[in-house]
């Protein structure tokens, strides 16, 4: 399995694009404005999109996607959400106002898009690929989400406060069947501790908050972690802070940029 990082920014400005991963050629983890970097044909190949939550910048580019695409496509793109994200897509995007409802058009029978509803705790089969979704605490509702590779899991976050729940979950995706190790964890770090306050009331991690949640891994945990979703204007400024961290066992800490390839 193979994961590019479309996207990985928390804002937009320029060589800033905002979350999207393409798993192979035919998975969208959110649909950021990172989307806008692939072809037409590696658009028209998407068959499934997996969105974390209803916040714009994680779906900016799925109505221009499907705009793009749906006329070179015979079937449906399914859109995988929870129902509540769902539910702010056609109240407020595919309303026919903002934009077509892509969910009867041509017609109901053969949409552009089908929405697929899913929940924290379930585990779905997607484009040849195994995904589980992942607690989430944010502002609004919101899951983050793992997928299956040969040699492990891939685990993001999505947009996340402090979320015990989240290392459970990662824990108990290394016990189940086939009991492969988590391989990477992707989590975001929006603000830097200055706007601590800030990120606690929109429910996003900053340095302080980010150690607290890897103190909860597991102790025999040895994934990498990787920071995304960081603001344009305090980048510099998280990446010193989360440097000058003292975090108990050996944690290797990166940071997500625009190109990289997970090979899983």
């Amino acid at each position: 399995m193979k994961v590019r990082v479309l996207g990985c920014s928390g804002a937009i400005a320029r060589d800033c694009r905002t979350t999207s991963f393409l798993v192979n050629h035919n998975i969208l983890i959110d649909a950021g404005t990172g989307v806008g970097d692939l072809t037409l044909e590696e658009m028209r190949q998407i068959d499934h999109v997996f969105l974390t939550h209803s916040h714009l910048d994680h779906i900016a580019a799925l109505p221009l996607m499907l705009d793009a695409v749906s006329s070179l496509r015979s079937q449906s793109v399914q859109v995988h959400a929870m129902a509540a994200t769902i539910a702010a897509l056609q109240a407020h995007v595919f309303n026919n106002i903002v934009w077509p409802d892509f969910s009867c058009v041509p017609s109901a029978q053969s949409p552009f898009l089908r929405y697929v509803p899913l929940a924290a705790g379930e585990t779905v089969t997607a484009g040849g690929l195994v995904v589980r979704v992942l607690p989430a605490v944010h502002s609004v509702p919101a899951v983050g989400y793992a997928l299956r590779g040969q040699h492990g899991w891939w685990a993001f976050s999505g947009d996340t406060e402090r979320n015990p729940a989240l290392w459970s979950a990662l824990e108990q995706l290394a016990e189940a069947p086939p009991q492969l190790p988590v391989a990477a964890l992707v989590i975001e770090t929006a603000f830097s501790n200055r706007e601590s306050d800030l990120a606690r009331r929109s429910q996003h991690l900053s340095p302080t908050t980010l150690a607290a949640e890897l103190a909860l891994r597991a102790p025999t945990a040895s994934y990498p972690i990787y920071i995304t979703h960081t603001k344009p204007s305090e980048t510099e400024l998280i990446l010193q802070e989360i440097n000058q961290l003292e975090l108990a066992g050996d944690v290797a800490i990166g940071w997500l940029q625009v190109g990289q390839v997970f090979d899983v």
